[in-house]
């Protein structure tokens, strides 16, 4: 890398703490989060360890949620991994959004940076390629304390469940809702995004009015990237159809 370009994006020291600070605020927010999935860990029967492992090897914090919500006895694994498919499906949909501002990296941390895809680290990250270039060490420094923080509240949230009963008295039940509506703030694009968001919104409550479970998730977002992707189309024919009718006057002129 050239004298010039370094000094545009900075060492990879300085992205990976520049990553940490700008994702400081959400990974701090996330704690509430996860203290009440180990608080369900905990009141569900699963051990320090295995909570651990939960997190660790599971790390999406709306897949666990409905696990433990479906957690019982006996264990019904084929509907809870049907279910958690269901919903994590749309990491297909944010996958091929960030694949364009990653796809020149080494194959090795392309495919790292995809494991942890979670959906604060997409939001944060997409941000930061939507307004420069996105660099491996900036997306790791949104990802690693991301992913340390993550273990640490659902561990200290199984430590501490039993002491502090229903997590919902001290309104940790709406800090996953709180996390989503921040990210949307930052993905917040004019009004181009009014049409997708709306659709998106709408489609999913009038799904939840029939299916309830991971359905209007998966089709609210695909409704809303289909929307957004005939946008996006139209916008770019237009845009190219207007540059043509230009570049056609200054040759007549």
């Amino acid at each position: 890398m050239t004298g010039s370009k370094l000094s545009q994006y900075g060492s990879s020291g300085n992205q990976f703490y520049l990553g940490a600070a700008t994702s400081l605020p959400i990974t701090l927010s996330i704690f509430a989060v996860g203290m009440v999935v180990g608080v369900l860990a905990a009141e569900k029967g699963l051990t320090f360890t295995e909570t651990f492992l939960f997190s660790a090897l599971v790390f999406a914090g709306s897949a666990q949620f409905i696990a433990l919500e479906m957690w019982g006895t006996p264990l019904a694994i084929s509907v809870i991994v049907f279910t958690t498919l269901i919903v994590n499906l749309r990491h297909i949909l944010m996958s091929a959004a960030i694949t364009p501002a990653i796809y020149h990296w080494p194959k090795q941390y392309s495919f790292i940076a995809l494991l942890f895809l979670a959906d604060e680290i997409w939001a944060v990250a997409l941000t930061r390629a939507q307004r420069t270039e996105l660099r491996p060490s900036f997306y790791f420094g949104i990802a690693l304390p991301f992913y340390l923080t993550w273990i640490t509240s659902t561990l200290t949230g199984h430590a501490i469940g039993r002491s502090i009963g229903d997590p919902a008295q001290f309104g940790a039940d709406f800090a996953f809702t709180a996390v989503f509506l921040a990210l949307l703030v930052g993905l917040w694009n004019g009004r181009s995004s009014v049409l997708p968001w709306i659709t998106a919104a709408l489609t999913a409550l009038a799904v939840d009015t029939t299916w309830h479970g991971p359905w209007p998730i998966l089709v609210g977002a695909l409704s809303g990237a289909i929307v957004g992707a005939s946008q996006y189309g139209f916008l770019k024919a237009k845009y190219a159809a207007v540059s043509e009718d230009i570049a056609s006057d200054q040759e007549s002129s």
